[in-house]
Formats: C-alpha cells, sequence, structure tokens
C-alpha cells in the first residue's frame, strides 16, 4: 500500500462557518470540515464558487462574539466536495 498522503500538518475535524472573499466570485459563507496548523477545508453546497488553484482569497470566521481576524489564504486543493485553503505564507 502507498501512502499517497502528502500534508505536512494533521488534521483536526472542525464544522464553523466562515466567510470566504474573492476577487472575482465574490463573497461566500461556507463550513468548514477540517482545520490544520497549515490552513482549512470548506465544503460547498451548490453554491457558485470554482476558483483555480493558486487564487488568493479572504477568510474570516463568523459568529464569534468579536470579529475574527481576516485571514489570507490560497486554494490549494479541489475535490468533488469542496475546496482546501492553505493559510498564505507571503502574508507574514
Amino acid at each position: 500500500m502507498v501512502d499517497n498522503d502528502r500534508r505536512v500538518h494533521s488534521r483536526t475535524a472542525l464544522s464553523a462557518k466562515v466567510k470566504v472573499v474573492h476577487e472575482q466570485f465574490g463573497e461566500f459563507v461556507f463550513s468548514t470540515r477540517d482545520i490544520s496548523d497549515g490552513g482549512v477545508f470548506i465544503v460547498l453546497n451548490d453554491e457558485p464558487f470554482s476558483p483555480q488553484l493558486g487564487d488568493k482569497v479572504t477568510v474570516q470566521v463568523q459568529g464569534l462574539p468579536v470579529p475574527a481576524p481576516i485571514l489570507d489564504m490560497v486554494v490549494v486543493r479541489q475535490t468533488n466536495d469542496g475546496f482546501g485553503l492553505q493559510f498564505d505564507q507571503n502574508d507574514e
């Protein structure tokens, strides 16, 4: 058996609402499936959101008692049900 998992960070299941803003497609609210030190996976629910790998987005957790920080992220993976977003390494 060959292990194709190239992930550097362990994932933790997490269902949270996040606002994702893409320069071309606009603003959406998605649910997350999991999170890690490297990024987050967002689940699409028939939304017209179809970015390209490498596209930059901003992400902000919703529903907290105070506004969460707005984070710069990059689309790094696409599946049938969503997208993997990685924290932008150039945002330090």
